[in-house]
């Protein structure tokens, strides 16, 4: 299991720092730096209230994908860490996200 550590306060799917999204999604094909990624699964709480009890599993995310081809952990579109760190202040959508575990080839 992954664990997604998330410093996106006003995301849905956080809960104390913790991911709860059934599955995490990493964009940012060919990103060059950390802020050139973005976390697709991110729902704002204003928008979309706190979806941390709502999973298909009973514990925090156990998907991770990564669409990153430039990362080098991403093997085969899944990442190879156990554990990454995603962040953003306050963002807004998705693209205001990044994966602060990106590390180019």
């Amino acid at each position: 299991m992954q664990k997604i550590n998330c410093g996106v306060t006003n995301c849905s799917h956080n809960c104390s720092g913790t991911c709860y999204a059934n599955r995490v999604d990493i964009g940012g094909q060919s990103a060059q730096k950390d802020y050139d990624t973005c976390c697709g699964s991110f729902l704002d709480k204003k928008h979309y209230s706190d979806l941390t009890n709502n999973t298909n599993s009973s514990d925090e995310c156990d998907c991770l994908v990564c669409s990153v081809e430039t990362c080098k952990h991403n093997y085969n579109k899944l990442c190879d860490l156990s554990s990454i760190t995603v962040d953003g202040s306050h963002p807004n959508m998705y693209t205001e996200t990044q994966c602060e575990s990106f590390e180019c080839k």
